[in-house]
């Protein structure tokens, strides 16, 4: 009777062992999930190497923004307040055409989240957030 108390201790000690590992892995996973990269104000410049066009035809975008809009309303970057049909506001090139530039809109007037895309890398570099809504456009 003895050998069996300890064998019944020594099960619900590994699975108390076990679920406390999974539970360490679990957070460790959730704390590491890639969060969206704020650009500094240099990075933010140097992918506006000439004047910035406006794109008249914002389909015409080569990027799936959406799931990184996603990580961006989950870090509250982005109110989900807005809708998604009036979330873009513009879309910029450079005169290079290496970059875009996705102006999303926020809650506050002349203000917004740049989504900054690399056209030749096919990636997304980050956000920036602009608070004075200018671009130097080509006229």
């Amino acid at each position: 009777m003895k050998i069996l108390h300890y064998i019944h201790l020594h099960f619900i000690l590994l699975f108390v062992i076990t679920a406390f590992l999974c539970t360490l892995v679990l957070i460790q996973i959730t704390r590491n999930k890639k969060k969206p990269k704020l650009l500094t104000q240099e990075k933010y410049q140097s992918t506006m190497p000439g004047k910035m066009s406006e794109i008249k035809n914002s389909d015409s975008t080569i990027f799936n923004i959406w799931p990184y809009v996603n990580q961006l309303k989950t870090t509250k970057i982005i109110s989900h307040k807005i809708k998604e049909r009036d979330l873009i506001h513009k879309v910029y090139r450079d005169s290079t055409e290496e970059y875009e530039h996705i102006l999303l809109s926020t809650e506050k007037e002349n203000n917004f989240v740049v989504i900054v895309a690399d056209k030749k890398k096919k990636k997304i570099m980050g956000y920036y957030l602009n608070q004075q809504g200018e671009y130097n456009l080509v006229a």
